[in-house]
């Protein structure tokens, strides 16, 4: 069953997004001299987000496989200890993981309302180079350099 109709189904009046397909050659790259986040660099940016947390998803279900694995009894206390070191390690990298699907969620959401490539502070335009290398940036670089040192100050008070 489709999306509109369970809309209808659910009597929900809410619209359901029917955009037509954008279509990308495989080279494509943002480019600066074309209108800023028209269809394609949206359509170029969903897809490298979307990609990128697949990876993600796979390399998390393979940590989780491996921390089942290594859940066995080591009667050896150092290679024991040696074991839950890198247990540890691991979870600390899901945990990263996780919090970085959860930013690449919130960069797909940007995409959907149009806010995706703006600044959350200026509100001006994040420079595609930017964006291509991270594409969960929510600021410019000098509005992340100047968030970065209020940080710092902060810290060391």
């Amino acid at each position: 069953m489709t999306e509109a109709h369970l809309s209808e189904r659910s009597g929900a009046k809410e619209k359901v997004s029917m955009k037509p397909e954008v279509f990308l050659p495989d080279d494509y790259r943002p480019a600066e001299d074309e209108p800023f986040m028209n269809d394609r660099q949206l359509e170029y940016f969903r897809r490298k987000l979307l990609t990128w947390k697949q990876e993600l998803l796979d390399q998390s279900a393979e940590t989780i496989d491996s921390l089942q694995e290594s859940a066995r009894n080591v009667p050896d206390i150092a290679d024991r200890a040696s074991e839950e070191t890198d247990r540890a390690l691991e979870l600390r990298t899901r945990d990263r993981q996780r919090k970085l699907v959860a930013k690449i969620d919130a960069a797909l959401r940007r995409i959907e309302n149009g806010e995706f490539g703006y600044c959350e502070v200026t509100g001006e335009p994040i420079s595609l180079k930017r964006l291509d290398a991270r594409p969960i940036a929510t600021m410019t670089l000098e509005a992340q350099e100047k968030h970065e040192r209020r940080e710092k100050v902060h810290r060391d008070d």
